[in-house]
């Protein structure tokens, strides 16, 4: 993507999903504002009304006053119920579970090492070749792709160079050869570790080109 798509804030979305996590962040971080200056005000309130030396003491008549943390505890309460039952778990339960079809998607396969993505497109067979731990060559074969095998014969790797089309879902397969990284594409809003042993699938579909 382009680097203007980069400030001070978050990078310029380029998912169908994007603006759905962007109104996410957005809410908690107005409801963070929000509880610091309310619990800042009755922090200051208790500071100058029990100070040193003021002579007054606590008594069960003056605990109305914290009538207004109480609504605000009842109002956190309902926001982070709204957000994890009304958003987050179907929202996250849309993401790992409604996968899109194979057969209309950009299916790409991409196996982190250190200090390297390793990128395999299947080629216009839409197969992928198969893969060897004994044929892996850090220079010219990191992934071990098996050129012996009839559907490795069009498939295309590439390092580090993430190439795909736009307005059509594309699901990710990852692996790792060593050990855990994290997968990131901020424009994109997707973040996903990558764990030795394991193919973990995502998806996303992107909106806009970019460079």
């Amino acid at each position: 993507m382009n680097t203007s798509d980069y400030g001070y804030w978050l990078p310029k979305g380029a998912s169908t999903f994007a603006p759905e996590i962007d109104t996410t962040l957005y809410l908690v971080h107005i409801l963070m504002v929000i509880m610091f200056v309310v619990w800042g005000i009755f922090f200051i309130m208790f500071l100058v009304q029990f100070r040193s030396g003021n002579e007054k003491k606590v008594v069960h008549s003056g605990y109305p006053k914290v009538i207004v943390p109480i609504s605000m505890i009842a109002f956190v309460v309902i926001f982070d119920m709204y957000m994890l039952f009304g958003h987050d778990i179907p929202f996250w339960n849309h993401l790992k579970k409604d996968f899109p079809d194979a057969e209309k998607s950009t299916v790409v396969r991409i196996v982190a090492q250190q200090f390297a993505w390793n990128v395999h497109y299947p080629g216009q067979d839409g197969k992928f070749g198969r893969s060897r731990p004994e044929l892996v060559d850090e220079k010219i074969n990191p992934i071990g792709l098996d050129f012996d095998d009839p559907y490795a014969k069009d498939d295309i790797t590439t390092v580090g160079q993430l190439r795909i089309p736009v307005e059509k879902p594309v699901i990710i397969h990852l692996t790792s050869k060593d050990v855990i990284h994290s997968f990131s594409l901020p424009v994109m809003r997707v973040k996903q570790d990558v764990i030795p042993g394991m193919s973990i699938p995502i998806w996303f579909e992107p909106t806009r080109t970019g460079n």
